[in-house]
């Protein structure tokens, strides 16, 4: 089984609250499944059109996709593009700090990656034991 082996940041002495806060704000908002697919099909396919980002993201409701993509907007992660036609014409497409999260979530595919086999087994032996309670 492959590892890796990662410099660490020390831990802190003493933390601030506030950015504490924020923190698990972010992770609470990150960690759904709908804003890490439009961070990943925003960087993927780049600047997209809100009916062409909800067909490429997939089986979300246009009313989870319009929520999603505000408050990713409203935290800073996608800019949001009005055109002045008729219909209207609403792009979308990450910022810098978007597409700075996206990398930094690169880290858990990474670790899904190198992890798949142990994750598999670990799986199946509770599965094992667990059926057998």
């Amino acid at each position: 089984m492959a590892s890796v082996v990662q410099d660490r940041l020390p831990v802190p002495q003493q933390t601030d609250p506030e950015l504490d806060t924020l923190v698990r704000e972010i992770i609470g908002r990150v960690a759904d499944k709908w804003t890490m697919l439009i961070l990943e099909t925003l960087e993927e396919h780049g600047r997209l059109r809100f009916t062409r980002l909800g067909e490429l993201v997939g089986d979300i409701s246009q009313k989870m996709l319009t929520k999603t993509v505000r408050q990713m907007e409203a935290d800073g992660l996608v800019v949001r593009t009005v055109y002045p036609v008729v219909p209207p014409r609403v792009e979308y497409e990450l910022t810098e700090m978007g597409r700075g999260l996206g990398e930094a979530f690169c880290g858990v595919w990474h670790w899904a990656e190198v992890n798949r086999e142990a994750i598999t087994q670990a799986r199946l032996a509770f599965g094992q034991t667990a059926s057998k309670v």
